[in-house]
């Protein structure tokens, strides 16, 4: 498998990013040959890091260049620092954008990569989660379906917050640049409950969902007040949990089990 490290000057951030690409483009025959996954064109996968993370993170701590060739995919790493893939007030810092419209504008034609809505699939872990849950809600015509692991749920925990505050991970200051003004973020569009609600009121194409958490990852309790908030507007969406903490054991338990949702697979593999 291929992987590419990547530079693109970005207009909705104002400078280079870099990205990695691992394409499935020139698999040798011993992995295509009997491989129904190569009578299709590939589809493609945004993976998103987690906070304090960075775009090697997945290439480094999973197993993708194996999963590349097994299911004829290309993955596609953004770095999204620890920007909680928002797109911030800044002309220069519109990370969900630049996630969900201009890298996949550009990945797709660069690498000849397909374009369409049902090829392409989002998915990330913690914060990463969060921007997967997030971005593919914002740009719903272009990801047909998203995953999120350990999904850093954490609107309510900030709502309200109170300057000079701090949490575990960051304080006040922080999330305000992230979220904007905490008094107001639980209906603002920094907020995935409010873009699912958007969605159902203009009848748009709702992304297909999966949830996966750790009954002993501190963000449990998170997770479960968007799986009953998904539950109460009668949103279809995947939900496994299993024991489990905040990390690459529980994540790589379910990179597989994710790609094999987005490719509508048979339930064969077991996380």
């Amino acid at each position: 498998m291929a992987v590419f490290k990547c530079e693109q000057f970005s207009l909705c951030m104002g400078r280079n990013m870099p990205f990695v690409v691992v394409s499935s483009n020139d698999c040798p025959p011993f992995i295509t040959e009997n491989n129904e996954n190569f009578k299709r064109p590939a589809k493609n996968v945004f993976i998103l890091h987690g906070h304090s993370g960075y775009a090697t993170d997945w290439l480094y701590n999973a197993n993708l260049v194996d999963l590349c060739g097994k299911y004829n995919i290309n993955i596609i790493l953004p770095n999204g620092e620890n920007s909680f893939y928002l797109d911030l007030p800044s002309n220069e810092h519109k990370y969900a954008t630049y996630v969900g419209k201009e890298l996949k504008d550009y990945v797709c034609k660069t690498f000849g990569f397909s374009q369409k809505r049902e090829d392409n699939f989002i998915m990330g872990l913690s914060m990463g989660g969060f921007g997967a849950i997030h971005t593919g809600l914002q740009f719903n015509d272009a990801f047909s379906k998203l995953s999120g692991l350990s999904s850093a749920l954490i609107i309510y925990n900030i709502a309200n917050m109170k300057p000079g505050t701090m949490d575990g991970i960051a304080g006040y200051d922080y999330y305000s640049m992230m979220f904007g003004d905490l008094t107001k973020v639980v209906e603002s569009k920094n907020n995935p409950e409010t873009l699912v609600l958007d969605i159902l009121k203009e009848k748009k194409q709702m992304p297909e969902i999966y949830l996966a958490i750790g009954t002993e990852d501190f963000l449990y309790k998170e997770n479960q007040i968007f799986k009953k908030f998904l539950e109460t507007h009668r949103v279809p969406f995947e939900y496994h949990e299993e024991k489990g903490a905040h990390d690459w054991a529980f994540w790589n338990k379910y990179i597989e089990p994710s790609i094999r949702w987005f490719l509508d697979l048979e339930n064969t593999y077991n996380a």
